[in-house]
């Protein structure tokens, strides 16, 4: 095989057995890699109704078809599993330089199955594959067993590991790359169930192309754009997401608003943000490098250095917490990646309860003592640490958003501002909201929603319009938008492509600027895999991956009720709120015929999914339907937790 490596790695915990086995061509074409491959396994290999946290569930790790070739922004990771966050499919994408190491050794995808009956590590080296013994790692942060595996196996491999929040089950741990990125949705929780503390690789062979030198003229003008486009060279490699500070809107307490810019505190502001950095870095063949490295200068961690401070730090564990101190903020940061914690995740269960405390439906008792005031950073910091070990109030906070509102009772339901267990916030009927609502993995912008608003490069949408490619009407309509943009991004997800520091279509899809949508990608993947691609095909794919996933939801129990949108109780009444609600159906009932789901449930039908090839799914869904409904992931007693 050209492009893919042709092989799978396959890990049963339970038997401390490894296989290797063939990559079928037909997967291959029909999902082309990362998340599609993960989508497939998961909706094949997952049975019915089990706990994210046993032993049934499954972990698949794959980077994208053009991983590990020259072609730059390709170093992504997709981590795949039934969510333990969420109850539903949870995956999260990574940079480093793992997704190219692992396509340089020789392989297309990591399965992960069983339950080690004590801590393993996996470690890939080429045809060299093996689980090691992981007890001296068990404890440590993902900083520490980083550097201790670096050690011991050399400078040149990448290190896939979790901390003590994966450890201790904290149910949005994540998935930690060569320390910095991070595969969140609750990944970590599940390495820590099946007590998998890390994967090793070391990949130094190159990824055999079918027409190297057709690849690498359309790799030359790629990156060409990349590294003379005003916007990624003095935006995107000078602030990275930071930008968005400014320009995203982020919420405040708790969504009580979203800040304007002229709003943002000065010292929140993407330049005041320099001070602190002492360099840059991108991920593995990136020419931009839009990740700082920074030093925190005073406080209890002075001197420390981290790095991808990310926007959605800066407005989930900052504003929307009530903090506006940079350096509390990098702390929190770091203490993330250390203990391996989503800061989105985390930033938006604490932002709940601090908004909880502050109206006083919970109190200090029920807090353990802490003092949730918005502008107390040091009980927030604290609460950081009690969270990772699962400690006191932690114990609460460990359980993620709507599972701790179902624990403290309907009077917090209303400020849970969430779609499918996931939190971006409560926003009116419209582009946001729905897609918000149909991404397939809970509320979520990377899904699609940051392309079909095209708010960082709406030159993009100018051009594809006067050339005939797109009609005007997808500018105005946002399910053809949305449509559109979903498709995008799935694609982007399945060849391993970075959507860009700062999410735009240029990012996401090579060669967008140049050719007409999708036909840049067909011809990197016929000079990469020799198999001829046209745009037709390509826009199926994306439609397949997404479906699929979207079955793989319905099995657990979701359906169009869960595709609401949440709006803040104190903005609208309930008169505006059933109108808010109304409008948003519509939108979902428009996007549902556009996608071959029945309009009034959302499950995808019968004769659509034959005819995008998924016969299989359709069969499975209609021997077992009804399912239970969801309500987010099966529980287990705060007391019972497994604490390592």
């Amino acid at each position: 095989m050209y492009g893919w490596c042709g092989w799978i790695i396959r890990v049963n915990l339970t038997t401390n057995t490894i296989t290797k086995v063939p990559l079928s061509q037909d997967v291959a074409r029909q999902f082309l890699g990362g998340r599609g491959f993960n989508s497939k396994i998961l909706f094949d290999e997952i049975p019915l109704g089990i706990d994210p946290l046993g032993p049934q569930n499954v972990i698949c790790l794959a980077p994208g078809l053009l991983s590990g070739t020259p072609l730059g922004l390709t170093s992504r990771l997709e981590v795949s599993t039934l969510s333990p966050y969420s109850g539903i499919l949870g995956d999260g994408n990574a940079g480093g330089k793992f997704a190219a190491f692992l396509k340089k050794a020789g392989y297309d995808q990591i399965i992960i199955t069983g339950q080690a009956s004590s801590p393993k590590y996996l470690f890939i080296d080429h045809e060299q594959i093996e689980l090691k013994d992981a007890t001296d790692l068990w404890g440590k942060t993902t900083w520490e067993t980083t550097e201790i595996l670096m050690e011991r196996h050399g400078y040149d491999i990448s290190v896939a590991c979790i901390g003590q929040a994966g450890e201790n089950l904290v149910r949005f741990a994540t998935t930690i790359i060569d320390k910095y990125a991070s595969a969140a949705r609750g990944s970590g929780a599940v390495w820590g169930a099946k007590k998998l503390k890390a994967i090793v690789v070391r990949g130094k062979n190159r990824v055999k192309l079918a027409d190297p030198k057709t690849f690498k003229a359309l790799v030359k003008e790629d990156l060409q754009f990349l590294t003379t486009n005003k916007f990624q060279t003095q935006v995107a490699a000078v602030y990275g997401s930071l930008f968005g500070i400014l320009h995203w809107h982020p919420g405040f307490r708790h969504y009580q608003k979203y800040l304007t810019a002229k709003e943002i505190p000065s010292k929140l502001r993407p330049k005041a943000w320099k001070k602190y950095e002492i360099g840059r870095y991108g991920c593995y063949g990136c020419p931009i490098r839009c990740k700082n490295l920074f030093r925190i200068p005073e406080g209890p961690r002075a001197g420390e250095v981290g790095g991808a401070l990310e926007y959605e730090c800066v407005f989930c564990l900052g504003l929307n917490c009530g903090l506006e101190d940079p350096i509390a903020i990098m702390e929190m940061e770091n203490l993330c990646d250390a203990y391996g914690m989503d800061v989105i995740a985390l930033g938006n269960t604490i932002a709940f309860v601090k908004d909880l405390f502050n109206r006083g439906i919970i109190t200090l008792q029920d807090t353990g003592g802490l003092n949730l005031n918005w502008t107390n950073k040091e009980s927030q910091i604290e609460l950081i640490h009690l969270t990772a070990f699962r400690k006191g109030f932690g114990n609460y906070i460990a359980e993620g958003l709507y599972s701790l509102a179902k624990i403290f009772g309907k009077e917090t339901m209303p400020y849970c501002f969430h779609v499918k267990g996931l939190s971006r916030g409560p926003y009116p009927a419209g582009l946001f909201a729905l897609a918000h609502a149909t991404s397939t993995r809970g509320a979520d912008h990377l899904r699609g929603r940051s392309w079909a608003y095209w708010e960082n490069d709406p030159f993009i949408f100018v051009q594809l319009i006067k050339a005939g490619v797109l009609k005007s009407e997808v500018k105005k309509n946002p399910v053809l938008a949305l449509s559109l943009a979903e498709k995008v991004c799935t694609l982007a997800d399945a060849i391993g492509r970075c959507k860009g520091a700062i999410n735009t279509w240029s990012c996401a899809l090579p060669l967008v600027w140049k050719e007409p949508i999708f036909k840049g990608l067909a011809k990197l993947l016929q000079a990469a895999t020799g198999l001829p691609f046209t745009e037709t095909e390509l826009i199926e794919t994306a439609e397949r991956i997404y479906t699929l996933e979207k079955a793989f939801n319905v099995r657990c129990g979701i359906t169009a009720k869960h595709e609401d949108i949440p709006l803040h109780p104190d903005h609208f009444s309930k008169e505006q709120m059933l109108k808010e609600k109304q409008k948003h159906k519509e939108l979902l009932q428009q996007y549902y015929r556009l996608h071959g789901q029945d309009p009034q449930t959302g499950i995808p039908q019968k004769v659509y999914l034959e005819k995008i090839g998924l016969s299989y799914v359709a069969e499975k869904l209609e021997a077992e339907c009804p399912y239970p409904e969801w309500d987010g992931p099966p529980l287990w007693p705060l007391d019972k937790y497994r604490l390592y």
